[in-house]
């Protein structure tokens, strides 16, 4: 039993990386698009979200 417990923490331990690192490339994508339309907007006349 105790090879069973072991192969199912090494498999969440996987799945948290694989979940954190799609956050990640989220939140980065999320970032260069606000980073974007912050640099774009007074160039191309667009009005400021806020």
């Amino acid at each position: 039993m105790s090879w069973f417990a072991f192969a199912l923490v090494v498999l969440g331990v996987w799945l948290a990386i694989k979940v954190v690192d799609a956050l990640l490339k989220l939140a980065f994508w999320c970032l260069a698009l606000v980073a974007a339309y912050w640099f774009l907007a007074p160039l191309a006349g667009w009005s400021w979200p806020f």
